[in-house]
């Protein structure tokens, strides 16, 4: 396997030129005795790591370092400087370098730092494939899943969303019935039209009756002049009305007409306004049981169940929840500043036992709630909520048994992904690292750190 590549400027010939003869063993060394030469080098072949100086006539290292992480794959840079300052250091780091050495350099301390930049640029390439692999394999529309349940929904959006059908969409409090309507309206060919939102449940009936249709000037009181409805607003578009189980009787007459002859009156109003809408529906109660008791139309819902997409709770898709959390996990700490790299197995057991009745939302606030408040860089048991740690029961889905990609106790993942390809590939280290997609250099670090040579 080839070295890695090191690129080195100095404009003092022999610290430039020690610096490659201590380098070269091990890495395929190349020098520029200024930032101008060695970004012009940089431009012609990619190198892994660059030692620049800081001090330097015509482009300095800071200056360089800030014109390299413009590039798409800059390397990872290490400041050089005889001119050992904290002011020095910070500027070099917000600048963008891993690190910051004083002159004269310490050979040792060099080859240490340099090993660690390099092992920090791999886990950063290999972070980055995973996400992109967690992306194109489980994200579907702000939505994530690799369990068969999510799969089955993730199919029926597809098949669903270039239909003009009414949908209706089922399942508990925070199942995710609003992003599946966004997802069916954002795949439909209406995507570039209206997406209009109604929650039923937050307005009585008269002023969910005007929000809908619209009123006419002294329709009622206070109706000071004429109001246009949200349907009107979401002509040619997409209709979400959710919690629709909460409409009383006399506009769910007029919500059957709307589906019916895709025309309804303003309240106060004559005038029949026609209006092409896809409506999507979406309701946490039972609308058959209301049928059946009386409180709800037969023949809307009828009209409405034309195409019926049930949303899971996350009690019903448990290989989802490390998945889950590793994605607010990247969401949270870039909101909140921190650096929160994953969740210790107990903590993880426990997160995938819980029930979650609050379902997605109740997790995502647990997420943000353990990342705020946790000291460390990775979330214990003692950063699970109280209420979460009491209430989980017995493992129902042992953590070792999810998707790779899922698992969030990296370490223990990373030693059973390696003892695996080593096992697939007969002990075979440049095979194996190939089927990991890493380099070899990594695999046997990872061997040594895990204590693999028998292997």
């Amino acid at each position: 396997m080839s070295k890695p590549r090191i690129l080195v400027i100095d404009d003092e010939r022999n610290t430039r030129e020690g610096l490659g003869r201590a380098l070269k063993p091990k890495y395929n060394v190349t020098l520029a005795e200024n930032g101008e030469a060695g970004y012009k080098k940089l431009v012609q072949q990619p190198f892994d790591l660059v030692l620049t100086d800081l001090r330097m006539p015509g482009l300095d290292g800071l200056s360089f370092i800030r014109r390299v992480n413009t590039m798409d794959t800059p390397p990872t840079c290490i400041m050089l400087t005889a001119y050992g300052s904290v002011e020095n250091a910070v500027e070099a780091m917000k600048a963008g370098a891993y690190d910051y050495l004083t002159k004269p350099v310490n050979l040792d301390n060099l080859e240490m730092l340099v090993e660690r930049a390099l092992e920090s640029r791999d886990l950063k390439q290999e972070n980055r494939r995973l996400k992109e692999e967690l992306a194109d394999r489980y994200a579907f529309e702000n939505m994530i899943g690799q369990s068969t349940a999510m799969q089955h929904v993730f199919d029926s959006l597809k098949q669903a969303a270039p239909a003009r059908s009414t949908v209706l969409l089922t399942g508990e409090n925070g199942t995710g019935k609003e992003l599946a309507a966004h997802a069916l309206h954002n795949l439909s060919p209406r995507a570039d039209k209206p997406f209009v939102v109604v929650n039923c449940a937050a307005l009585s009936r008269n002023l969910l009756e005007s929000e809908l249709f619209g009123h006419e000037k002294d329709a009622f009181t206070n109706a000071n002049a004429r109001r246009i409805g949200r349907f009107e607003a979401a002509d040619g578009g997409s209709f979400f009305l959710d919690e629709i189980s909460e409409i009383d009787a006399a506009v769910q007459v007029k919500l059957l007409r709307v589906l019916e002859a895709h025309a309804f009156e303003r309240v106060g109003g004559n005038e029949s306004i026609e209006v092409d809408i896809r409506l999507i529906a979406a309701t946490n109660c039972d609308l058959k049981a209301m049928v059946d008791a009386g409180d709800f139309r037969q023949d809307l819902y009828f009209r409405l169940h034309v195409l019926h997409i049930d949303m899971p709770p996350l009690r019903q898709r448990r290989e989802d929840i490390p998945l889950l959390i590793k994605y607010h996990l990247d969401l949270f700490n870039a909101e909140n500043g921190k650096n929160v790299t994953g969740v210790a197995p107990e903590a993880l057991d426990t997160l995938t036992t819980y029930d979650w009745p609050g379902n997605v939302r109740e997790l995502r606030n647990c997420v943000e709630r353990m990342i705020v408040m946790t000291q460390d860089s990775t979330l214990t048991i003692a950063d699970v909520p109280h209420e979460i740690r009491d209430a989980a029961g017995t493992v129902l889905v042992p953590v070792t048994t999810l998707p790779t990609a899922s698992v969030l106790d990296m370490e223990t993942n990373e030693r059973n992904l390696i003892v695996q390809a080593l096992r697939n590939c007969n002990g075979n280290r440049s095979a194996a690292a190939r089927e990991l997609g890493i380099s070899r250099r990594t695999l046997h670090r990872k061997i040594n750190q895990f204590n693999l040579r028998d292997l």
